[in-house]
């Protein structure tokens, strides 16, 4: 963030030259986030004389990239800004359970593994990061770390961790357990989806002292901290030094059977996870952050397979939160005096993984056969008979809360139009020669099967549609609902022709991990669909070290015309995400920064 710049917008918002709202929105193009931004105008408004971000070399608001020589925002004036931008609910009582009804399993209790939401639900809450995700904008905030300090280089992070952070069984939380995490994230061998993020960014690490851990990056990198230092779970050195990165998987501490070597040091202890049923963690009395120390006793994720059996439970009073409510059902739920039922935009989308491996599906290796499925789809009915207003149709694959969401600048806004998908897929010499409906080319039939979690009200609607679809332009797709542990395991191996299902980003438009030549899972990637685009690889080695804000939007629009154009997979829509709890749950906050569980340590429940 460009302190000049910001101090030079808000005197022109004071002297007049700028509306409120010119203001908020070009503040926030220079990495100022949505709530620190309001608390500056606000400030204006009432005549204070010392801008609200602070001194020059200091920030006192979440921001994207700190300029060099600058400290980020720290633990006190974070929770400061949250609570200001926040109204929570002081609790009226303590202790109680709190159970969410979900359909699917989580997969690690290992942060440094986790590669599905649910995992890093119950993760997140056992372990630390360096830093946190502001629910408020989604920017860099402190977590393990109270602050950290970007040196003159523009290269050189400095973090200050806290001094009382401890594990859960007593020692404490010291540089060198940072260190071993990042070595467990890039070492050979590694299980971690992230490594090849964090290889790309950072370039050494030590620890200086006890308490203070140092990283270096390859360039400056505008991202370096919401795409690599940032997404490194910290786990104990002590627990797991002796166990080799390719064992991490099966090892008794990751799976829960020896409840003893999951230790974390976050605000919430395990207690069990019982495979396909359900994972309780229960509140850290101990926690060294006061500001989070939980209010329930317990927390409780249990596995409900069936969506429509999620929502009886939660009328029944069986759960108290439901993960996701299907649409077809909220307005039958609303009126009830006893839940409350919200809705928000997240930063995600709904899509399909079409493999690009000749070797597995040769059936997807051009790019007009692929604009031709998503010609042939009419998102738009999608989102509204099978959503029912809760999605809109995806333009480009920037989502609403991305800072590149820009459907104005996509260059390829792919309508339903049927008569020019089978015009592509004639040209491109996939024609029907026997007459049975189905296209034909070199012999081989356009026939393949598409997995999808199954459990999903939405996709149980959304896979028939998609099958009736491209049927009526010569294409056969067999759906197969598989469960979601399965899925994830073909589209990693790369055992799979189609898959449909959901992922989420982050607020920051870099979304090289699913596009860049070298981001397969095989190299710790979300690429499963083995798209490369050398140009799209360029473009992202240069927006990763942009850091003038409007410089890296352009580069990031540029990104996402090219994999909309090319179709290197199809992002069908941007769905809304839909909650329930019940009414006794207070402080029930989930949003589409920080996730559908981030407020469970401010949560409370009627006794």
């Amino acid at each position: 963030m460009d302190r000049t710049r910001i101090d030079t917008l808000v005197e022109q918002l004071r002297g007049g030259q700028l509306s409120r709202r010119q203001f908020m929105t070009r503040a926030s193009a220079m990495g100022v986030s949505a709530g620190a931004a309001g608390l500056l105008a606000r400030s204006v408004g009432a005549q204070d004389s010392s801008p609200a971000a602070g001194s020059a070399d200091a920030a006192t608001v979440p921001v994207l990239s700190l300029t060099p020589g600058q400290r980020s925002i720290n633990r006190e004036e974070w929770d400061a800004l949250l609570r200001e931008s926040i109204e929570f609910e002081e609790p009226q009582s303590e202790g109680g359970i709190i159970i969410l009804g979900n359909t699917s399993d989580i997969g690690t209790l290992n942060p440094i593994l986790s590669d599905d939401v649910y995992s890093g639900w119950v993760t997140g809450f056992m372990f630390n990061y360096l830093t946190g995700s502001s629910p408020i904008d989604g920017l860099p905030v402190p977590d393990l770390a109270d602050y950290w300090e970007l040196a003159d280089d523009g290269l050189t992070f400095t973090f200050h961790i806290n001094q009382n952070a401890m594990w859960h069984d007593g020692q404490p939380v010291t540089a060198e357990d940072v260190v071993f995490s990042f070595d467990a994230t890039l070492g050979e061998g590694s299980l971690s989806p992230r490594t090849s993020s964090v290889s790309l960014i950072v370039d050494s690490y030590r620890a200086v002292d006890e308490k203070t851990f140092e990283i270096k990056t390859l360039e400056p990198v505008a991202t370096a901290i919401s795409d690599a230092i940032g997404l490194v779970g910290v786990v104990p050195r002590h627990i797991w030094e002796g166990v080799a990165l390719d064992q991490w998987g099966s090892d008794p501490g990751n799976t829960g059977q020896d409840p003893a070597r999951v230790v974390g040091s976050g605000p919430f202890l395990f207690r069990e996870w019982v495979t396909a049923d359900h994972v309780t963690i229960v509140k850290n009395p101990d926690y060294w952050d006061p500001t989070s120390l939980p209010v329930i006793d317990e927390f409780t994720i249990r596995v409900i397979p069936e969506p429509s059996a999620n929502v009886q439970a939660l009328q029944t009073g069986e759960i108290d939160i439901v993960e996701s409510v299907p649409p077809a059902q909220v307005e039958s739920l609303r009126p009830d005096p006893n839940l409350n039922i919200v809705n928000y935009d997240n930063a995600g989308f709904n899509w399909y993984s079409p493999n690009q491996d000749p070797a597995r599906s040769p059936l997807f290796t051009e790019v007009p056969v692929r604009q031709a499925m998503f010609y042939a789809l009419d998102r738009q009915l999608m989102a509204e008979s099978i959503y029912l207003g809760f999605a809109a149709r995806a333009i480009g694959t920037q989502a609403p809360l991305s800072i590149a969401y820009a459907p104005d600048q996509v260059t390829t806004d792919f309508t339903y139009q049927p008569d020019m998908a089978r015009q592509l897929l004639e040209e491109a010499g996939w024609v029907d020669g026997d007459g049975d409906g189905i296209r034909e080319k070199d012999g081989v039939r356009f026939s393949f099967e598409c997995l999808f979690s199954e459990g999903v009200a939405t996709y149980e609607q959304q896979l028939p549609y998609m099958q009736q679809a491209w049927r009526e332009v010569g294409i056969e797709m067999i759906p197969a609902a598989v469960p979601f542990t399965s899925l994830s395991d073909a589209v990693d191996t790369g055992d799979f022709q189609m898959a449909v299902y959901g992922f989420s980003w982050g607020v920051d438009g870099s979304q090289g991990d699913m596009y860049r030549c070298d981001a397969t899972p095989e190299s710790g990637g979300f690429n499963t669909m083995r798209y490369c685009n050398e140009r799209y690889d360029e473009l992202d080695a240069q927006q990763r070290v942009e850091l003038d804000p409007e410089a890296r939007l352009a580069l990031l629009l540029e990104q996402t015309n090219i994999v909309n154009d090319e179709q290197a997979n199809g992002v069908l829509l941007f769905r809304q995400t839909i909650m329930g709890a019940q009414r006794r749950v207070h402080n029930f906050l989930p949003n589409g920064f920080a996730g559908q569980t981030w407020y469970m340590t401010y949560a409370w429940v009627e006794q």
